[in-house]
């Protein structure tokens, strides 16, 4: 079973930044195209970002365009979502899940309805 850890979350000011950090319980990451997602209260799971087994191939949701990022790192088994210029409406939880990633396309479901604790986003001044 895939289980995902999600860190990185926190307090931050309008027009900060945050990196997230989307690990694997006991598995390797390499083989999963990757997705976040987030839920703000009262509102359902939305898909923000999705990046290619391969990391060749990225997408994003309109809203985030040209302030996230999100990335791989194959060596230490990790998907990374930059977030920058951060808004009071990014403030939800994030989840990072195993999706199927195809640009322009940002995945609203994952592969496996499991998700892990996911990490809080709470931008406030």
């Amino acid at each position: 079973q895939w289980q995902f850890v999600e860190s990185g979350g926190g307090l931050v000011q309008p027009g900060g930044s945050l990196r997230l950090s989307c690990t694997a319980s006991g598995f390797a990451l390499d083989s999963l195209a990757i997705g976040w997602f987030r839920q703000a209260p009262g509102k359902e799971r939305e898909g923000v970002s999705c990046i290619s087994r391969s990391g060749g191939s990225t997408s994003y949701e309109d809203s985030v365009k040209g302030r996230f990022t999100i990335s791989r790192d194959y060596a230490e088994n990790t998907v990374y979502l930059q977030m920058n210029s951060l808004k009071p409406e990014d403030s939800a939880v994030y989840y990072c899940a195993a999706v199927f990633c195809l640009s322009p396309y940002v995945p609203q479901r994952s592969i496996r309805d499991s998700w892990g604790q996911g990490t809080q986003v709470t931008v406030s001044s």
